[in-house]
């Protein structure tokens, strides 16, 4: 899978296609943006493994010359699709968004590999256990220096394609949001920044609002505010508790998370600046 952009400008297609036809490769799935805005080029291109003569890291080493001839410089990628992707879950005490991500898993609907569900609460354990999981607690009650360290250690190891913060309820410190930059996935409710603070599905109550939204977005040092993947929303309304907001909330959440990662896994979001565009 290649997953590329450029500066927009004639030609990038056919200069695509025709790489990949000199080299045999059989497309069997393509998808192309332009973003009149910033000018740029967006694509990406599925080619059948079995119809090139050489290998992922031969083809990555051959297109880097295509690449850079239409100015894409770093924002180009070239992964090998029958690679099982790795993910590994934050987690915190709510658990909707890791129970729904597991049952996928177990039912074989989202083929990922979960290495390793860590917690700064021990509550989810069982349930991660269950799974045959490992689970990791790392208690942030004191210095959060040497937590978020430990944090590090236990997801760097795995060398994940995807960190997924599954309603984690810690800040990821710039640096650890750098070091992931483009794999840490973060969902959160659609009260921001209108209702901040605790209770905000209580605030959302006394004002009365008609949605109940999630937002799944890559984590950047700007606190809520990275590119986002995936949005989503579910309608209430006057005869609806609070207890029935907060139900439809976590149903959203979790479905929109399901969804943002799945996109990701697949290598069909390309980010330009503070936007994605899903192919």
């Amino acid at each position: 899978m290649i997953t590329f952009g450029c500066p927009d400008r004639t030609g990038i297609v056919a200069r695509i296609s025709s790489f990949l036809a000199e080299a045999g490769g059989w497309i069997v799935e393509a998808a192309y943006h332009t973003d009149p805005d910033t000018g740029w080029f967006f694509t990406r291109q599925v080619v059948r493994a079995d119809s090139l003569p050489f290998d992922v890291d031969e083809l990555r080493a051959r297109f880097a010359g295509v690449a850079r001839s239409l100015g894409a410089e770093s924002d180009w990628r070239v992964d090998d699709t029958g690679e099982r992707r790795r993910i590994v879950v934050l987690v915190s005490k709510e658990g909707h968004c890791l129970y729904d991500l597991l049952g996928r898993v177990a039912s074989g609907e989202l083929d990922v590999d979960v290495r390793a569900v860590i917690g700064n609460h021990e509550v989810l354990a069982d349930i991660t256990r269950a799974h045959g999981i490992p689970f990791h607690h790392v208690s942030f009650a004191e210095d959060k220096a040497p937590a978020f360290a430990e944090v590090a250690k236990l997801v760097d190891e795995h060398d994940p394609h995807a960190v997924v913060l599954a309603r984690f309820m810690q800040i990821l410190p710039p640096e650890l949001c750098e070091a992931w930059a483009g794999r840490a996935i973060n969902i959160h409710h659609s009260f921001l920044p209108s209702f901040i603070g605790a209770r905000p599905y209580h605030q959302a109550y006394q004002r009365g609002v008609k949605l109940v939204g999630a937002t799944c977005h890559y984590v950047t040092a700007d606190l809520d505010a990275g590119p986002i993947i995936e949005q989503d929303v579910i309608r209430v309304d006057h005869g609806d508790s609070v207890a029935d907001m907060v139900r439809k909330g976590r149903d959203i959440e979790k479905v929109t998370l399901a969804r943002g990662l799945r996109w990701h896994l697949e290598g069909r979001v390309l980010v330009h600046g503070n936007r994605t565009v899903v192919l």
